[in-house]
Formats: C-alpha cells, sequence, structure tokens
C-alpha cells in the first residue's frame, strides 16, 4: 500500500512545549497517518499529512453505536539520540483483536508500522531528549458511516497521532492512593472488557470522579458477578507481592491484556520471580496487609510503566503498603523497563525497534 506523505510547512508548525514540564496528551504533534476503509476498497488513501480535525457527518455509526478502538505505546530518545519504539507490533496485534471483537475490519500491521515510522521520521524534533518525558502514540479506528440502524458500519477511519508526555499521574512515579469501588463495575463476562474500546473507558469516568473527589488518584475495580474479586485499576493491570509470590489478576475476557504486564510477567521469570496469575479478592488484600504479608502493590502500563501504590480504601477499610513508599520491586521493575525503552540496558526479548 502507497504511503503518501504530506509534510507541514514551517508556517504550519507549532512551538514546542518546555520538555521538563509536558503533563499528559495536551501537545499534539505536527503530524497525523490516517487510512480509509470500505467494503469496496479494503484499505485505502493512506498519508502522513499534518495534524487537522476532520470534517464528520452527524450520522456517522462511531457517534451513535459506539464502534472506537485504540491503542496506546511510546517512542523514547535514547543517549544514542535515536528513537526507539517499545513493543509496537504487540500493540497493533493487540489492536487487531479489539478490532475481531467489535466487529471492525483487521489492520495491516506491515503497513501501518511503515506508516508509524514515516510518522516519527516526520516529528522527530518532537520526542523529548528528558529522561522521563517519551512521545506519547495513539493509534485509534472509528465507523465513519453516516446511516442510523445498530450493525457493523461499512467504513472506517484509522489514523495516528502523538504528543509528547511526561509522568501520567501528577504524582510521578510516587505512590498514588487508590479508591476500591465496588458500587460501580468496569466490564462483565461475555462483554467488551478485553478490548481497548471507547465505550469501556467512557464507563469508567463517574467512579472516577467520584475517588477524585476523595481525595484518591484512581480506581481498583472488582469483578461484576461477585463484587469481590480484583481486576484492574481505571488506566493499569495490578500486581500485588504477597509472602514469596507476585500475584495479578488472570486474563478471563474483562480485563485488559496489557503490554506492559506482560513484560513485567517475563521480566518476574527472568529474576526466578514466582509469578502467579490467579483471581485475588479484595478481602485477601486487606487481611495480607494485616497480617504483614503484603509487601508492594503496583499498577502496570503503557501511560505509567509502573505506578508503585501507597494505599488502598474500601468501604470502611484503608491500608497503607510498604509504609506509603515506592518497594524494592516496583523501583526495580520501572528502572529496569525505561533502562530497555531508552536504550540503557539489553534488550533480551527484542522488545524495542529502533529507527
Amino acid at each position: 500500500m502507497e504511503i503518501r506523505l504530506e509534510k507541514a510547512s514551517a508556517g504550519e508548525r507549532k512551538a514546542k512545549p518546555d520538555a521538563s514540564a509536558l503533563g499528559f496528551g495536551r501537545h499534539m504533534a505536527d503530524h497525523m497517518f490516517v487510512m480509509a476503509w470500505s467494503q469496496e476498497k479494503g484499505w485505502h488513501d493512506a498519508a502522513v499529512t499534518k495534524y487537522a480535525s476532520f470534517a464528520m457527518d452527524p450520522a456517522a455509526m462511531v457517534l451513535h453505536y459506539g464502534q472506537a478502538i485504540f491503542e496506546g505505546l511510546k517512542a523514547f530518545r535514547g543517549k544514542d539520540s535515536r528513537i526507539h519504539l517499545f513493543r509496537p507490533t504487540a500493540n497493533f496485534e493487540r489492536m487487531n483483536r479489539s478490532a475481531e471483537r467489535m466487529c471492525m475490519p483487521q489492520i495491516p500491521v506491515d503497513e501501518v508500522m511503515t506508516g508509524l515510522r514515516m510518522l516519527i521520521e516526520a516529528d522527530a524534533d518532537w520526542v523529548p531528549d528528558v529522561q522521563g518525558a517519551s512521545l506519547y502514540i495513539r493509534p485509534t479506528m472509528i465507523a465513519t458511516e453516516p446511516a442510523l440502524g445498530v450493525r457493523p458500519s461499512n467504513r472506517y477511519l484509522f489514523y495516528i497521532i502523538t504528543c509528547p508526555v511526561g509522568a501520567y499521574y501528577p504524582e510521578g512515579f510516587n505512590p498514588v492512593k487508590i479508591y476500591v469501588t465496588d458500587k460501580y463495575v468496569r466490564a462483565v463476562p461475555g462483554g467488551v472488557g478485553a478490548a481497548k474500546t471507547a465505550g469501556n473507558y467512557a464507563a469508567s469516568i463517574m467512579a472516577a470522579v467520584e475517588a477524585q473527589k476523595a481525595g484518591y488518584t484512581q480506581v481498583l475495580w472488582l469483578d461484576a458477578v461477585e463484587r469481590k474479586y480484583v481486576e484492574e485499576v481505571g488506566t493499569m493491570n495490578i500486581f500485588f507481592a504477597i509472602g514469596d509470590e507476585v500475584i495479578t489478576p488472570p486474563l478471563a475476557g474483562t480485563i485488559l491484556p496489557g503490554i506492559t504486564r506482560q513484560s513485567v510477567i517475563q521480566l518476574l521469570k527472568d529474576w526466578g520471580g514466582k509469578v502467579v496469575e490467579r483471581k485475588i479478592s479484595i478481602d485477601e488484600v486487606f487481611d495480607a496487609a494485616e497480617n504483614g504479608r503484603l509487601k508492594e502493590i503496583f499498577g502496570t502500563g503503557t501511560a505509567a510503566v509502573i505506578s508503585p501504590v501507597g494505599a488502598l480504601h474500601f468501604k470502611e477499610r484503608d491500608c497503607t503498603i510498604n509504609n506509603g513508599r515506592t518497594g524494592e520491586l516496583s523501583q526495580r521493575l520501572f528502572d529496569h523497563l525505561q533502562g530497555i525503552q531508552y536504550g540503557e540496558l539489553p534488550d533480551s526479548h527484542h522488545w524495542v525497534e529502533t529507527l
């Protein structure tokens, strides 16, 4: 598939933000990758072009029936000044699994990777040269056919936008406070919890707002059936270091199969650790805290990489983890993943693609 390159002129390029004060998701880079799909043509009209608004019909099916999926990955500026992509193919393969669940077309991974490389090269000066900062990459697919009636769309738009980012949470790498809810649920068995689809995040907003009003950073979701087993945090998978094990909920269709989650499991195995994927109740977590067996809790995700958890609140119960400090394992995982991503440590699993 031919990919056109239509670069923004010097006058159309934006001023770069201060790389030491980026925040997350506020400053969009100069270019984007786009391509369209229709039943008649398949994927076509691929281009790297200047960042611009889309014109969309008010009847576009994404606006009415929610066929929208996305991904999140990052590009890092190494000490050698080269740009490193962390596990990009794994993200696009997961996107195709989301597409299958949402009755959307599969993206051609090799061609999309070519488009992504062209996009990053066009906006290479947007990749921050500051430790801890990176270029966040957001591939997205939406249904664009203008029609009413519940069915799969006959037209789709795929696009990739990017933005330089710093820490996802205001706390940075410091421990966050998590609110556990059994009032709301994120996903149900047989639903779309394993797909990275927009509706999952829309459903999570109310609980997140309530948690933030109560002074907590994020929500920890419990299962939708018994409302007792831990599933995931709103933006992260979750791990518990209890005794000599590291426990994380299993992939059973109701949580997102995180790329960072899988990377952490692999690293723990490499280091000879005992990592277990099994159901764990919130009561077991609090009981482990009370009897001194809970050593650490941390979340994993592209945005935060590793996020240590310093406190949990559930109903009338509170617990502080590791005296509210970052744990040794959380720090080691964060340092090791960042070392691989920035090209400072050996990449024994070939997770990084260097441009």
